[in-house]
């Protein structure tokens, strides 16, 4: 039986918008397996039944009420700004924990204060044999800033066969489910409130590592995430904020040498991807591509100070979890679908 209290420096925060049905399934086994964390529920100004929910069912669950929808970037820096915690957990609400989640990852940030940030394995809740989208054995970049994970090369998922169940470091970690010093996260200003939602993670890890710090992923915890509890992952406003975030994580991050070149290739790649959109009869999508663009381009100067203020930038070769190429190509060109495949251990 797990001590009480092993886990008590730990606030376990569910961001919440309008999600009563998820809360209502899943949070009885966050509080079953808390290990002694607090537990927290952010509401971010929901009109579903929410709040009153927790009030009435949920009584041992600290109730933080936003006053507005921030979105998830902007919800996580307001809430977390008023949680004294040694550690943070951000967990999504359509996220099944399972026994002995917790403490795993807790233990992994005691035994090196380097590592500011760790994600367990992440499993599909409709099939657990199977790596989940948002995050699978951890996350990955190629050298353009596409991401990708362990168990998941886009939309071609891994049976999990304990193939990673070891722990190592990585490029980012899965929001979905994410373990994070508070004095990091403090250090790096939180998520980018300009993300939104998307991707958010993967530019809070990259600034991580540009500050000398480490995220890691830990096989022996695991949980089950539903996925798309907010956004289908083929929905224009998915496909929008993937684009968009994409451009502003790339520009944000790489290091100067590298910056100018990875980004024309990732300008000449979208432009593929809209006009396969295009052709597909996907209006709704590649009109998402270009509203992504106009955006981005629209906010340069906001992102070129947020560039500044990111340094230093480490270079490919420097930075973990980066495989030194291109997953587009090797996927869609060379018909790599699994992570081994691209010679990565």
């Amino acid at each position: 039986m797990p001590n009480v209290g092993a886990c008590a420096d730990v606030a376990i925060v569910i961001l919440n918008w309008n999600g009563a049905g998820f809360l209502r399934r899943f949070l009885p086994g966050v509080l079953t397996h808390a290990d002694g964390a607090r537990v927290i529920v952010a509401d971010n100004a929901s009109t579903d039944d929410s709040v009153e929910m927790l009030s009435r069912d949920f009584p041992l669950v600290e109730l933080l009420l936003l006053e507005r929808n921030f979105g998830f970037c902007e919800g996580y820096n307001q809430a977390l700004a008023q949680v004294n915690s040694d550690f943070f957990v951000l967990l999504n609400s359509d996220v099944e924990v399972t026994l002995g989640w917790l403490r795993p990852l807790r233990a992994l940030l005691e035994a090196s204060p380097r590592i500011a940030a760790v994600q367990p394995k992440i499993l599909a809740h409709a099939d657990p044999t199977y790596f989940e989208y948002a995050g699978g054995g951890g996350g990955y970049l190629d050298r353009l800033a596409y991401p990708f994970c362990r168990g998941r090369l886009f939309d071609t998922l891994e049976k999990d066969q304990g193939q990673y169940d070891d722990s190592r470091p990585v490029a980012w970690a899965s929001g979905a489910c994410l373990l994070v010093r508070r004095s990091a996260w403090q250090a790096m200003g939180g998520l980018e409130p300009a993300f939104f939602a998307h991707m958010e993670e993967i530019d809070f890890c990259w600034r991580l590592q540009n500050a000398g710090h480490e995220v890691w992923y830990h096989g022996g915890s695991a949980v089950h995430h539903v996925g798309g509890g907010t956004l289908p992952k083929t929905h224009p406003r998915k496909t929008y904020l993937n684009f968009r975030n994409g451009l502003a994580l790339l520009y944000k991050n790489a290091a100067p040498g590298e910056l100018l070149w990875a980004m024309w290739q990732r300008l000449v790649l979208d432009g593929v991807a809209g006009v396969k959109f295009l052709v597909s009869g996907e209006l709704g999508n590649f009109w998402a591509v270009l509203r992504a663009h106009f955006s981005f381009y629209g906010k340069l100067g906001y992102w070129r100070r947020k560039r500044r203020e990111a340094r230093p930038h480490l270079r490919v070769a420097q930075r973990q979890g980066v495989y030194n190429g291109s997953v587009v190509w090797a996927y869609f060109a060379q018909g790599k679908r699994k992570f081994s495949d691209l010679g990565l251990r």
